[in-house]
């Protein structure tokens, strides 16, 4: 039977920890945070990532156009859809990782962040290319399976093509660090601007600022310490969460779920802060896309609804994705509406779903994993199987072996 300690005797255990937590970095910290930095999967990580946690055998299309490799090898990706859709006969998939061109079986695509004039907001942009129209030296092919955990074959330098593209897109990749250096400054140092917003929404006491502040300096000093072997993917937000995160056991669950609380509602009021004259516009991102003989596709546009208004020159509407699934049948008429209808594009415009999966979330201990986040699978859509979305996208004739085949012939040219 286990003994639950009186809730005013846990409070007192805790502000006597507190109170002896020291300010300088220990060997344990300094091994949780060099564990978190290796992109080097042990075995358990990759027959983790490899094995599916549910079999779609029924799904014959595979449609996957906004997902993230992260640092997973493409090769144990390719083994867990293999598995995950044994009776697939067609598919189209792309991955998009943020600001980087990433590729797999002759198709690159990219997640941009960028800004919109019109609204004065951050938003992001799904390109996506046959990989011949912006090779490169350095990019990547996953043509050929490859064993678990080794690295994927390089390409033959095919000279760049799309050199301004990578210029924009290395420019916008280091915004990410920036911004987690800005937040790790906010926690360190609180001021009433961003902190104080954080307190008065998650209701941390002083325990939990106390110990955010203390821990949050701890990986102040080991981003500093280990900045030369930091992978440039892993200096990003979630770092500090997942190292936040490796403390349970050590600490009460419950005390660590209120430290994250805090420190999310930290980081959403650095992201709101960020300097949006940093990106480069959407319209600028289009028009090089276009260019390079690319498509383009508007995400989770239900987190920023004014971009609907924009009549933006794109290929594709995201109208289902895990973080945006209220408005699914909506945004299937607004679709269907503007190619109805005069406009700007000149192409009729697609109906997509996007899985939006993180693959590094797999590598994570089950415990750690963001349960909603883990739940992502590449080439997964519930809702295309849905009936009331059937019925809706039915009446124009959208499926998705059409949207496969049309968007495989825009991407052709």
């Amino acid at each position: 039977m286990k003994i639950v300690k009186p809730v005013a005797r846990q409070c007192a255990d805790l502000e006597e920890r507190l109170s002896a937590l020291p300010e300088d970095v220990t060997e344990q910290e300094d091994a949780l945070f060099r564990s978190l930095i290796v992109t080097d999967l042990a075995p358990w990580q990759a027959e983790q990532v490899a094995t599916p946690s549910a079999v779609h055998e029924a799904q014959r299309e595979v449609l996957a156009t906004h997902w993230h490799p992260e640092f997973v090898p493409m090769g144990l990706i390719r083994q867990r859809l293999g598995a995950m859709f044994p009776g697939r006969e067609e598919e189209l998939i792309i991955p998009t990782q943020h600001n980087e061109l990433t590729s797999w079986d002759g198709y690159t695509g990219v997640e941009v962040d960028c800004y919109s004039s019109g609204f004065n907001q951050k938003v992001q942009l799904l390109l996506h290319f046959e990989s011949h129209r912006v090779a490169c030296d350095h990019a990547v092919s996953t043509v050929a399976p490859v064993a678990p955990g080794a690295p994927a074959p390089a390409l033959t330098a095919l000279g760049d093509k799309a050199h301004t593209l990578r210029s924009m897109l290395a420019h916008t990749r280091k915004y990410r660090a920036s911004q987690l250096y800005d937040y790790v400054r906010a926690v360190v140092r609180p001021d009433d601007d961003v902190a104080g917003p954080a307190v008065r929404e998650t209701g941390a006491d002083d325990d939990v600022l106390a110990f955010a502040r203390v821990m949050t300096g701890k990986f102040s000093r080991l981003l500093e310490t280990h900045g030369a072997d930091l992978p440039e993917d892993m200096v990003k937000n979630k770092l500090l969460r997942n190292f936040i995160d490796g403390l349970r056991g050590e600490w009460e669950a419950t005390f660590i779920d209120r430290v994250q609380a805090y420190l999310k509602a930290v980081k959403e009021q650095v992201k709101r802060r960020f300097p949006l004259d940093y990106f480069y516009r959407a319209t600028e991102f289009i028009e090089e896309a276009h260019g390079l003989g690319g498509c383009v596709v508007i995400p989770h546009p239900e987190q920023f609804w004014p971009i609907l208004l924009a009549e933006y020159d794109v290929d594709g509407y995201e109208v289902w994705n895990p973080q945006s699934s209220r408005y699914t049948e909506f945004l299937i008429s607004v679709v269907n509406r503007k190619n109805r209808g005069p406009g700007l594009s000149r192409r009729e415009i697609l109906v997509f779903m996007g899985d939006d999966c993180h693959l590094g979330e797999k590598t994570r201990p089950r415990e750690q994993q963001d349960t909603e986040k883990a739940a992502r699978e590449v080439g997964l859509q519930p809702a295309w199987d849905d009936p009331a979305v059937r019925k809706r996208l039915s009446l124009t004739g959208v499926s998705r072996s059409r949207v496969i085949r049309d968007y495989r012939a825009r991407l052709a040219g």
